[in-house]
C-alpha cells in the first residue's frame, strides 16, 4: 500500500495535468476525503498507509473530476461564510464571492432588533443558514421554487439545529407577486442572473452539472430584478432592506430598474474582486 501522502501528489499531479487551477487543493481534499480524514491535517500522511478500498474511492474521484464535475458536489459538502453546507446537483455550488452579499444582510441585520430576513431563492440556504447563525435573534424564512433545493436546505437547517421560529423553509416563486405572507425587514438574493448568450457559453463543469433553473435570468438576465423591484413575491416594510447579487456588467441596469421602480438609496458594493455587483436598496 502506498502512503497518503503519496496518494495525494499522483492526484496532484493528475489533476495538473486536467488543467484545474487549484491542484494541490483539491487534490488535498480528495485525498482526505478518500481516506475518511481531514483534509485541513496532514501531518502523519507520510506514514498512513492508504487502503485498496481508499485508493479505489480516490480513483473514481479523480475520474469524475476528469468529466469536470465540480469538486464540491464529489465532496457533498462546501463551505460558506465560515459554515458547512451539503450540496449535490440540483443546487447551487456556493461561491466565496457570495459571502460579501450575506456579509451586508448580516451587518443589516444586526442593526435591527429581530429582523425579519428573507432568503429568496434560497438554493442550499447557506446565505439565509449563516444569517441565522450570525444574527441569533434574526428570524429567517428560505424560499425556493426548486424542490431539490428545499431537500438540502432542510438538511442543512437540521444539521445546524435551526427549527421554527427561528427559521421557516417555504417552497414559493420568486417572479409570482405577492407569493409570501408577512412583512419583511430584509430581502437578500442572489437570484438566477445568467443570460441566454452567456448561458451558451459558461464552462462546461458549471452547464453540464449545476441547475439552469439557479442559472438562467432570461434573455438579458433581468427578469428577477425586475420582478424584485417593480411586483416582488414578498411585502419589505417601509424602509427595509433589500440586497442582490447581479453580473458584473449588469450593475447599472439593475440600479435604474430599483431607482425606476422607487426604491431609495440605490447604490452597489463591490465583492471580495473589488467588483460593484451587490444591489443595495431600501423600500
Amino acid at each position: 500500500m502506498v502512503s497518503l501522502w503519496d496518494a495525494f501528489v499522483s492526484a496532484r499531479r493528475s489533476l495538473a495535468a486536467m488543467g484545474v487551477a487549484e491542484a494541490d487543493l483539491e487534490a488535498r481534499e480528495l485525498a482526505a476525503y478518500a481516506a475518511g480524514l481531514e483534509a485541513r491535517d496532514t501531518v502523519g500522511w507520510k506514514t498512513t498507509r492508504l487502503t485498496p478500498d481508499a485508493a479505489h474511492r480516490l480513483q473514481a474521484f479523480l475520474e469524475r473530476r476528469a468529466k469536470d464535475e465540480p469538486l464540491a458536489y464529489i465532496l457533498g459538502e462546501w463551505d460558506f461564510y465560515g459554515n458547512r453546507f451539503a450540496v449535490r446537483p440540483g443546487v447551487l455550488i456556493p461561491r466565496g464571492d457570495t459571502e460579501w452579499l450575506c456579509d451586508a444582510a448580516v451587518q443589516a441585520a444586526r442593526e435591527m432588533d429581530q429582523p425579519r430576513v428573507l432568503d429568496l431563492c434560497c438554493g442550499s440556504g447557506c446565505i439565509g443558514i449563516s444569517i441565522a447563525l450570525a444574527v441569533p435573534e434574526a428570524q429567517v424564512t428560505l424560499l425556493d421554487c426548486s424542490e431539490t433545493a428545499l431537500d438540502i436546505a432542510t438538511r442543512n437547517a437540521a444539521s445546524y439545529q435551526l427549527k421554527e421560529p427561528r427559521l421557516k423553509i417555504l417552497r414559493g416563486n420568486a417572479l409570482q407577486p405577492d407569493s409570501l405572507d408577512g412583512i419583511l425587514d430584509i430581502v437578500v438574493s442572489n437570484p438566477p442572473y445568467i443570460t441566454a448568450q452567456e448561458m451558451r457559453e459558461l464552462d462546461r463543469s458549471v452547464s453540464a452539472y449545476e441547475p439552469h433553473l439557479a442559472l438562467y435570468g432570461g434573455v438579458d438576465g433581468l427578469d428577477f430584478y425586475r420582478a424584485m423591484a417593480q411586483a416582488p413575491a414578498f411585502c419589505l416594510a417601509e424602509g427595509g432592506r433589500l440586497f442582490a447579487e447581479c453580473g458584473w456588467k449588469q450593475g447599472r441596469q439593475v440600479m435604474d430598474i430599483f431607482t425606476a421602480a422607487g426604491w431609495h438609496d440605490v447604490h452597489l458594493r463591490r465583492d471580495l474582486a473589488g467588483v460593484p455587483r451587490i444591489l443595495c436598496a431600501v423600500k
